[in-house]
This record gives C-alpha cells, structure tokens and sequence, in this order.
C-alpha cells in the first residue's frame, strides 16, 4: 500500500454495524469502511469483506441496516468484529428487531441506524462496496452521541482475516 497507508494512518473515522438477511439467514458485522456519497440523491456506501459470512448473505439480500454504534458499546464492536458469523450467531446475543421494512436486523441499542436498498455494488478488491438508498432510519434524536471511533477498536482480532 505504501503512501496510502501514510494518509490512512491519521484518519480516526466511525465505526458501524451493518446487518442483513436473505432467506432464513441473517448476519453482521463490524465495518469501518463507510461514508455518505451521495447528497441528492441520498447515498451511502458501506464496503463489506469477501471473507465475512455478512458479505454473503448481502449479496443475496435487498437492503442492508446500517448501525452508528455509541462510545460506548465497545462490548457490542466486540461481538460483530472478534466474532465470525461462520462459528456463532451473534444477532443470538444482542436485542434486535425488523425494521418496518421487515428487511435486514436492527440493533435495539444501536446510538442511529437506517436500512438501505442495496442498489449496486462495486469490486474494491478485498472488500466490496453495497451503495445503499435510505428507506427507513431512527428517529432522531435529543443530540449527538459521542461515536465509537477506529482507535477505539484497534485492539480487536477480527473473527476473520482482512
């Protein structure tokens, strides 16, 4: 990567939370590359590994949920990044519910989410990018949480290798 690594190395950007279901199945997984790209109209691209079993299950899947987690649910970044889908159903162990859409999970706890339809996808190599059309997010809320950032997760081992 070389100079990129110089430029990414000073970022300390949000991490998310995104889930998804397609048949009977249903997944997440601790994300950080993510970012609105779109204003008019509404976008947001959400960049998923091709090692995950989320990534999986999105490509057969519609919408996907996106989750802004909190400073403080380091405990819930834990579980959708240390944990790998392929060995332990995490959406087992954390409050969650359909979305009106009755689409893709949503965290109870989650500090803002929105579901989106999964309009393409983009190969980025390792990791694919879902570009998703906000149907349904959280009603906002009294303020602005603090945000669980990517300097506090650097400490995680990822249930799967980058």
């Amino acid at each position: 990567m070389g100079g990129l690594d110089a430029f990414t190395g000073v970022l300390d950007y949000p991490m998310y939370v995104v889930t998804a279901a397609a048949g009977d199945e249903q997944a997440g997984c601790l994300v950080g590359f993510a970012s609105q790209c779109s204003i008019d109209p509404p976008r947001f691209m959400v960049w998923l590994s091709r090692a995950n079993r989320t990534y999986r299950i999105a490509r057969q899947a519609s919408h996907l949920a996106v989750h802004a987690l909190r400073k403080d649910q380091k405990r819930t970044a834990d579980l959708f990044g240390e944990q790998t889908g392929d060995d332990v159903d995490k959406l087992e162990r954390i409050a969650w519910r359909l979305p009106a859409h009755g689409t893709a999970p949503v965290l109870a706890d989650a500090g803002a989410w929105f579901v989106g339809r999964i309009e393409e996808l983009l190969d980025g190599g390792d990791h694919v990018g879902f570009l998703l059309s906000p149907v349904e997010q959280s009603p906002p809320g009294p303020a602005r949480p603090p945000l669980l950032l990517f300097s506090d997760v650097q400490d995680l081992t990822p249930g799967h290798p980058a």
